[in-house]
């Protein structure tokens, strides 16, 4: 494949950004920033950035090879590390704040509303793109009947989603009470890191509603399957990471001994 058609998927996906940080300035000034509106604006906002952008991942994957994917991967995760703020566009992070405290059921349960349809409605866009067929990866790709990622039983999918995403989430917690010198850059590694590691097992998303944007209703598994896999999976392994990261043994590792005594 041509070198234009990867400068039109990398054009795509940097305008993707670019809108989104758009929608985040206009969202800002036209709504107050007190109570929940804000927040779910927000969330919707990065769920529709994060999916649009991994559409045009799998054109890259698929064409150009999974270390060209990792490569955007990696500079994306940075990206939305820092202008995403208080949005994860990720279900169980949020379920994380309910375990240990800190938002209700309800907020939980709308920000997880808003991220599905920020995932899910973008596509339309994506697809319009794909129609118009500006790139010779496009061509075919916009009405094209989609195949799911999951090259293993879904049991053994749920337990790769599950453990890859506890040690995401454990990664992501000792990066932020390390703090170390480019801590972006290194958690984003780590993530991208898993994700190539899975990548042809169950497609590695870690990400519930990115998975379901991306695959749901996909030929190669029921719907019952995916949410076993990328649901069940992914949320037990996150809400793992909570108990299991306060384990005295398991700090002490990952912090060390006067990081622990801290913490």
């Amino acid at each position: 494949m041509s070198l234009t058609s990867l400068g039109i998927s990398a054009g795509f996906m940097v305008g993707c950004c670019t809108a989104a940080q758009i929608a985040r300035r206009v969202s800002q000034r036209l709504l107050s920033q007190d109570g929940l509106v804000p927040v779910l604006m927000n969330e919707a906002i990065a769920a529709a950035e994060l999916c649009a952008c991994c559409f045009e991942l799998i054109i890259v994957a698929d064409n150009f090879g999974v270390a060209t994917y990792a490569i955007f991967l990696f500079l994306l995760t940075i990206w939305w590390g820092k202008v995403w703020g208080d949005a994860s566009a990720c279900p169980y992070t949020h379920m994380e704040d309910v375990l240990e405290g800190r938002t209700s059921f309800k907020e939980m349960a709308l920000r997880t509303w808003a991220e599905l349809m920020g995932g899910c409605c973008v596509y339309r866009i994506v697809q319009v793109f794909w129609w118009l067929e500006f790139a010779e990866t496009h061509k075919g790709r916009a009405f094209e009947e989609c195949n799911a990622d999951l090259q293993v039983s879904p049991y053994v999918g749920a337990a790769i989603e599950g453990v890859a995403t506890l040690l995401c989430r454990l990664a992501s917690k000792t990066i932020s009470v390390q703090e170390p010198k480019f801590s972006s850059y290194i958690d984003s590694f780590i993530g991208t890191s898993l994700v190539v590691a899975a990548f042809n097992f169950s497609g590695g998303y870690f990400n519930p509603v990115l998975a379901t944007a991306l695959k749901w209703g996909c030929r190669g598994h029921s719907n019952l399957e995916h949410i076993i896999v990328y649901w069940i999976g992914a949320c037990i392994g996150a809400l793992l990471s909570v108990p299991i990261f306060k384990l005295r043994v398991v700090r002490r590792l990952l912090l060390g001994e006067e990081k622990e005594k801290q913490a």
